[in-house]
This record gives C-alpha cells, structure tokens and sequence, in this order.
C-alpha cells in the first residue's frame, strides 16, 4: 500500500475580475488563470423576441442566440430558462464556495481513500448580471453572473454561453485567493431527480445521496461503516464503482447538465441541505459544463451521445449466449459438448483462463495477467479456435493493463524502453500492488506505449485467432505518477481507463475493419462511451446482498444506459463471494435472459459456484432461457441496438425513459423495459429468505411487485388471459422460468420451440 500526501497549493494568484473562456480553444480543466485578464463593454438586452412577458418573469439577461434566457423567480433564485422551460436554478441567496485545505490520501487493490486537514471555506454570494456578445473569441452572446465574498478576497464568474438550440456551455471560474477546490450549488426543487451518474448500483435517482465520483474498484460488499472501517480498501462503499461520471438527468425540468472534467468530483444531492445541491472539483481550474436542454430524457441522452460519442456497432452474432470455459482444451471441449447434448443454443465461448491459471489472493481461482498465452495450459490454442470457428462457434479472451513483475517478458521490454509509468521523483518505475502481485501501469499518454500494447492485444487476434476479449480493470493508475505527456496524474487518474478501452477499438478496427469483433469492459468515464463497445457492470457477489449482489445489477445496467452506454451485459451468477446457490442460479439466468449479452461466468469460486451443467434441471432451465434470449434477440435486442447508433438511446430502459410524464416510474429501479414495448421484473430475492434450504423447484414461486403505467398490459406467460389496465402496482407469483414479463399495447408471446409458453 502506498500512502501519499499532497501539499495542495493555496498561494497561487490569480486572476481578479471577469473570467471569459475560448470557445474549444479551453480544455476541460484548462486554468484561465493563465490567460491574461480581458474586459468587456455590458451591451444592452437583446431586443429580440423573448417567450414571456416581464410581466411574467423578471428577465436579467437574455434571450441569447440560442434562446436561452436568466431569469430570477418568485423565490428570488436564479434560473436558467429555454423557450418557457426551466433548465438549471441557482440559488439566489448561496454562490459558489472556494476551499482550501491539504489533503491525504490512500490507495490499495483499486480503492481509494481522501483526508481532508485544515479545510477553509471561502463562501460567495450572487452579484451583478451582464451580458456582453463576440468576447474574447465567443461567437455567440454570452451571459455572465458574478459571484464574490462579503470581503472581497475571492470571487467566481459564470459564463453562459450559446451554443446551438440543444444545449448552453457553462464556464465557472474563481479569482482572488487560490484555492484547492470550487463547488457550485445548484437548487433542488420539490420535484428534481438526480439520474444518471455513470455506473451506480444502489437506485436510479441518487436524490439524498452524497458521494465522490472517482474511478475505483467497485468493493466486495459495498456495506461500508464509514470512513473508519478498517476493511474500506476491500468492502467499499454503496457508491465506488469502476464507470463514475459527473452527469445527471433531471426528470423535473426534462434537462441534463455534464460537468467536463477530468477531476475527482463530489456531489452532495440534497443530502446535507434538503433546498441545495453541491457539485465540487477538486482542482483549482475552471470548471466547464454543458447543459443539455433536453426537453426530455431521451433527448437528453442523445444529446449526451452528440458530445461524449457512441459506442462501436455490435455484431448480430453476439447476441448469442455465450458460455465460460477454461481449464484447458480438454475441459472446453467438454463443456461445449455438454452444451450441445442439451442443445443449448450458444455462438461463442470465453476462454479466461488461455493465460495460465493462478490462485486468487484469499483462494479461488484466477488467471495470469499477461498478452499472451500459457503453452502448457493450452499447448495449441489456435488450433483450438481454428476447430471453434469451423464448428460456427466463436472465442473471446481476457486482457487487463498490469504489467507483471513476475512476468517478465513483457515487464523487462516495457521497462527498459520507458514505457511505464514512473515514481515522481525517482523516475524509477512506479510499482503498484495488483490482485496477482507487483506491476507496472502502462504509459498509455506515449504513442510508443499505445503501439505496444496494440501490437500485444493484436497478436490475440492475428496469431491466435480470438475474436475479442474482455478488456478487465483500469481502476489502479496512481495519482502521482509521472507520464509522457505530463499530465497531472491526479487528473489522468479518471482518464486512464478510457485510454485502456480505446487500445481494444484501435486493435479491431484495424485487424478487423469490417466490425466483426467484440471487447466488453467494466471501467471508464466521461468519454468512454464513444471508445467503448460492450460494458459489463463488475464483479458482484454471488449473492442475494442488496448492496452488491444481484439486485445491484439492474439498477448498474439501468444507470449506465441513463449515461449514453447502451450495450450491456453481466456475470451470470457473479464473481465474488458465494459460492452460488442453485435458486440464485436460475433467477440470474432469467435476468441474462432478458439482457442483451446473455454471458455465464465460473466465478472466483469455480469449483464450488453452481452452474448449468451442475445437474438436469439447470440445465434444462439455462436451455430454455437461452431459447428464450434468441427470441428476444431477434425482436428487440438487435434492432434496438442498431437504432442506438443514432439516438443513443439504451436498449434496457429505466421506467422513467419510456413513460416520463408518469412521475410513479421515476424512482423505479428494479424493473425495466426493453425498447418501449416488454416490461421486465426479474425475481431479485429467494422464494424463502429465511431458509437456507434449497425450495422445491417445481412449485415454489417468489412473489414481488410490478409497477404497470398506463394502458393494456399482457402477461406473456399467458396469453388467454385479459390485459392488465394501468396505472396499478400489481403482486405476481413467479414460478421459476417465468419471471414476471409483460406486453405493452398489445399481446406478445414468448415461444420455446413453436408452442407459447403457458
């Protein structure tokens, strides 16, 4: 473990007065400090036609180009408008706050900890309104409000800028006093929700919750006891996760706001005051924004995708199940049989282990992290594909970025041709604790590096044959190690695994230009989307545990489609933890069912975690199931993916997507939609939770409750029977095999074989 301290600079000068940003020529962290001071001439309001009257708002500054507007309400806040929407209140009565503080911090196994010591607040309050137009490179109009404390010593500007009709910039940058931080209050309403976020597995409305956003492993348990549990660097927290993003939606004003930054964020979403939201960077820079004018949630997340990018097309042939195998060529090859006797109908296999095999730190098994292949493991492994491929079969492998000590023929060339990332003052190799030992951290900012790596990841393909892998970790890159490009590692931090994703695009469209392949990876951040294939939502246990077993998943996929990731899968039954239980095993078959990328996962406890081949009845429940996937894969799945492309719009949608004016589905975080027309409950709790006892798999069901808007809803299960008229929360008795599933408008069957499923 390394602990490190940071002297946080609180000297600095800088810049007093207007802080006016240019254009795209300002990067998201770029310091105006560094600019020099540019005045402005206050022009008059814009005669141009507004929306309202002033009778009805009292209109500061605008319309600009855009026809964004400020206006200050009954309530004496400020809020920024769009063609008689409200977007974005700022309170009237509370500005920005400067903080300066020194601060600590620990990492180990991918988690991390911050101490704050010594902190000074430096609160600001609303000023004057301006609006100037063509400045210092700006276009457009501009909107600026100035913020400043009662003494004078530290001050802040915001800068709305025009944009194009769908979406303002905004610019927040302070003067005076340096500080180590900036945080922005925003105002929460009777009626605003806080969606999105990147990768959260507690809800889809974070309202209420306070948390860092911050790349990290997401944590075994996650039932965190606070900032002095001793096991934080193992358990987590509700709130660590591999894909945070600072980004939310807004289901009260339709509108969506994406801070764009590269630095540790934290938000404070009506937690602590119930009337304000705080959002603070830890960096003295200006904090850059887009505010996304929706006016809804879907537009909002197409709009999202217009910045941040989309993930690569994904081929038709993935939407087959895909089933784990490892243990060497005789142990693929008899689980691919076991398979096909039972016909479960699958396209691809997962070979993990094609690196070699270890044992994981505290046991179970794990896999030798390298770029190449064990040849005593598998001692002809692209014979082993080659007779995969002619069997229509497809292979994926495992990658991850550590560069093994132990392993040294990729460390030794690495390190002597400065490849990895060093110690700050040394210059020395900066070593980190991985879960399979000592390694190095690839310097992914040196294009040398990148061509590397690529080279390794590109042999997979070219000399083995592997049609894609999962692209595993990125969470560990340290944050005071000296790169290429001198970026400051504190930012780079959050950056790093979306420069490892893009390494697995840059090989496959290069081998494979015509996008017959597929890469899944769990971690990333603003940016990622549109370097990103297939994301999986992580390693959650094997359990029921609300805090990271399987009813973490929904949520997980649910949120990461709220932020522009439409593709998305997960361990059918989970990797820590356990071992599986034969019931958990059947209802997390069902969810993969429902999902678009149907995947089984051996898990850390391989030999102990139940399976489909453990005896007939799973097995026959996983045929079904994956009968079942193909169905749903022709009719939803691919088309909807397909329509992605262009909208962003997430396969698996949150409630809320499909029926944003009942605010009933706004909360919802345990059942989904697929497109806008099945609705999907899966069962995410035992039939007896206080048994420990196996149930009676044919006659045990498990009851829960569905939510149905509005309209004529089908059970299709069973399709004699009358539709369901929403708005009502229903209770149904799930059987195993039929988890609660529901036709929206009009009937649906789902079919095994010819015959409905009755």
């Amino acid at each position: 473990m390394k602990v490190k301290t940071i002297l946080l600079v609180t000297s600095v000068a800088f810049v007093v007065g207007h802080l006016v940003a240019c254009g795209d020529q300002v990067g998201p962290g770029d310091d105006l400090g560094d600019m020099d001071s540019v005045g402005f001439d206050v022009t008059p309001e814009d005669s141009g036609e507004v929306d309202v009257t002033p009778d009805d708002r009292d209109i500061l500054a605008g319309p600009l180009s855009n026809g964004v507007l400020l206006y200050r309400n009954d309530a004496g806040d400020l809020v920024l408008a769009h063609k008689k929407r409200d977007l974005l209140v700022l309170p009237g009565d509370v500005g920005p706050v400067t903080r300066k503080f020194g601060q600590t911090y620990e990492s180990l196994f991918g988690q991390w900890r911050f101490v704050r010591t010594d902190v000074v607040e430096l609160p600001m309050a609303p000023g004057s309104v301006e609006q100037g137009e063509g400045l210092y490179g700006h276009i457009g109009d501009v909107i600026v409000l100035n913020f400043a404390d009662e003494a004078g010593s530290v001050s802040a500007t915001l800068i709305v800028e025009s944009l194009e009709d769908e979406s303002t910039r905004l610019y927040l940058g302070s003067g005076g006093l340096a500080g180590d931080s900036i945080a922005f209050p925003i105002r929460c309403g009777a009626d605003d929700t806080f969606h999105g976020f990147g990768e959260q597995y507690n809800a889809i409305d974070q309202r209420g919750q306070a948390f860092d956003l911050f790349v990290s492993e997401q944590g075994i348990g996650r039932e965190s006891q606070g900032e002095d549990d001793p096991m934080w660097w193992l358990t987590g927290n509700p709130h660590t996760t591999y894909f945070p993003m600072p980004y939310f939606i807004n289901m009260a004003t339709g509108s969506g706001l994406l801070l764009e930054t590269e630095w540790r964020t934290s938000v404070d979403l009506c937690a602590t005051d119930p009337a304000v939201a705080w959002f603070e960077v830890d960096a003295w820079r200006t904090v850059r924004m887009r505010l996304f004018h929706g006016p809804g949630p879907m537009e909002v997340i197409r709009q999202l995708g217009d910045v941040v990018g989309r993930p690569v097309p994904v081929p038709e042939w993935a939407f087959k199940t895909w089933l784990c195998t490892q243990g060497g060529p005789e142990a693929v090859a008899e689980r691919i049989q076991k398979a096909k006797t039972i016909q479960i109908p699958f396209g691809a296999v997962w070979i993990q282990d094609w690196t070699g095999r270890r044992t994981n730190i505290g046991g179970g098994s794990g896999v030798q992290y390298r770029w190449q292949a064990d040849p005593e493991h598998y001692p002809d492994l692209a014979g082993l594909i080659d007779g995969l491929h002619a069997d229509g079969i497809r292979a994926f492998a495992y990658v991850n970025p550590f560069v093994m000590k132990n392993l040294p023929n990729h460390f030794d060339t690495m390190e002597g041709d400065g490849m990895l990332v060093s110690e700050p003052s040394s210059g020395n190799t900066y070593e980190i604790d991985s879960p399979a030992g000592v390694a190095g951290v690839p310097d992914l900012t040196w294009p040398a590096t990148a061509e590397y790596v690529q080279d390794q990841l590109g042999r997979i393909v070219s000399d083995l044959g592997f049609d894609g892998w999962m692209a595993d970790f990125g969470e560990y890159f340290p944050m005071d190690a000296r790169v290429w490009t001198e970026s400051n590692p504190g930012a780079y931090h959050n950056l790093f695994p979306v420069d490892w994703v893009r390494q697995s695009r840059d090989v496959m469209k290069k081998l494979r230009p015509e996008g017959d392949f597929v890469y899944f990876a769990r971690s990333g951040w603003t940016g990622v989307q549109g370097v990103a294939q297939i994301h999986w939502v992580g390693d959650q246990e094997a359990t029921w545990s609300q805090f990271d077993g399987l009813p973490t998943v929904v949520p997980a996929m649910l949120n990461l489609g709220l932020s522009g990731q439409p593709y998305v899968t997960h361990d059918i039954a989970g990797f820590s933890g356990g071992p599986s239980t034969k019931e958990l095993y059947l209802r997390w078959t069902e969810l993969g069912a429902f999902t678009p990328f149907m995947r089984t996962h051996d898990g850390n406890n391989r030999d102990d975690n139940w399976c489909w081949d453990r005896d007939y009845y799973t097995g026959e429940h996983f045929r079904r199931m994956a009968v079942i996937h193909d169905q749903i894969a022709a009719d939803f799945f691919i088309p909807l993916a397909a329509a992605s492309r262009q909208t962003g719009a997430p396969i698996l949608r949150a409630m809320m997507l499909v029926f944003p004016e009942d605010r009933a589905t706004w909360s919802i975080s345990d059942q989904y939609m697929i497109g806008d027309k099945l609705l999907v409950a899966p069962i995410l709790s035992p039939s007896n939770p206080d048994s420990v006892e196996e149930p009676d798999f044919d006659t045990a069901t498990t009851a829960r409750q569905v939510y149905l808007p509005a309209g004529d809803w089908y059970d299709v299960w069973n399709q004699d029977a009358a539709p369901i008229k929403g708005p009502q929360t229903i209770t149904v008795n799930a059987p195993f095999g039929r988890p609660p599933v529901f036709s929206f408008g009009e009937p649906y069957a789902v079919l095994v074989g010819d015959e409905a499923v009755r």
